[in-house]
């Protein structure tokens, strides 16, 4: 990778992705949307744009996209509603914004971004936040938009199982994006409807900066996806970072060792990673992950399964 050269590595979750379990139009239409997103964010680097507005570029286009759980086609609460989990980090200063449990924005990652830049907090969470999204003038979006059919029926199978019952298909559609600038500079971005029949406020580590998300220059970009309660307790992208930088591993054997600790503690999932010199890296403990990424160098891969 040249000082000059340029990363982009994306996710849309990571899980039971199997040929099996997906059918070929799911397939198909995911991989369509994967690469819609690869051409937003890398249009924004190959014109000299910042990894910041990449990301964000990316995760908008995948949260606009019924096939992933972010946005449009996100996952349900017990209650029905759909609350859009988001972050942004940028590596430079390490700026960052998160939003949680928002409503009404038809881009979390959007207002993430405007939480980060127009004002003095990091998180927001609730009415808050859905509060500042229309105080500054964020897109907004209904349940209407947001809810689809297909996501009331899951719920409605989810609590047809009884009390307890979990998501058993364990398909964290996560979105997300890394980014490496032309000026070398990293940004993360995740966004995310959490997982389906969540209660009483549930948030999972996608909006927390050190475990879903985070970026530094000095150590690489990382965005999250899978088991959020394994991932927050084990600070799983600032454990990546660390290990980079303090100890100087490389980041792919960072990335696995990291997901390798997740596992042991009982979670499972994924993260994509870049850091300061371009590399992309991806590494997920799960059936399959859907992924893509897109470099100066002109390579681009889009994949879903582990084989791939």
């Amino acid at each position: 990778m040249t000082q000059s050269g340029w990363t982009l590595v994306i996710h849309g979750g990571a899980g039971m992705m199997t040929r099996d379990r997906i059918t070929p139009e799911q397939d198909a239409g995911a991989r369509s949307a994967l690469g819609l997103a690869l051409d937003a964010g890398s249009a924004v680097l190959a014109a000299g744009g910042s990894a910041l507005d990449a990301v964000e570029a990316a995760v908008r286009v995948l949260e606009d996209d019924p096939h992933f759980n972010a946005g449009r086609g996100a996952a349900l609460t017990h209650e029905g509603v759909a609350e859009l989990d988001a972050a942004i980090m940028e590596g430079t200063g390490r700026d960052a914004g998160a939003v949680a449990g928002v409503t009404g924005t038809r881009h979390p990652v959007s207002l993430a971004r405007a939480v980060m830049e127009q004002s003095r907090h990091v998180l927001l969470g609730g009415e808050g936040a859905d509060l500042f999204s229309r105080e500054h003038g964020l897109e907004q979006a209904g349940q209407d938009w947001l809810v689809l059919p297909e996501r009331r029926r899951q719920l409605e199978e989810l609590q047809a199982r009884g009390a307890g019952a979990f998501d058993v298909d364990m398909k964290y559609g996560t979105v997300g994006a890394v980014a490496r600038d032309s000026a070398g500079h990293v940004a993360a971005a995740t966004s995310t409807g959490g997982v389906t029949g969540k209660r009483w406020g549930r948030i999972g580590d996608s909006p927390l900066i050190g475990a879903g998300t985070y970026a530094d220059d000095r150590a690489g970009a990382v965005s999250a996806t899978g088991s959020g309660e394994y991932f927050i307790r084990a600070g799983v992208a600032h454990e990546i970072c660390a290990r980079v930088r303090l100890a100087g591993v490389p980041l792919r054997v960072a990335a696995d060792a990291v997901m390798a600790d997740v596992l042991a503690l009982g979670g499972k999932g994924g993260v994509i990673v870049t850091g300061p010199e371009g590399e992309p890296v991806w590494s997920f403990t799960t059936a399959g992950m859907y992924r893509g990424r897109a470099g100066s160098d002109g390579e681009r891969t889009i994949a879903i399964y582990g084989d791939e």
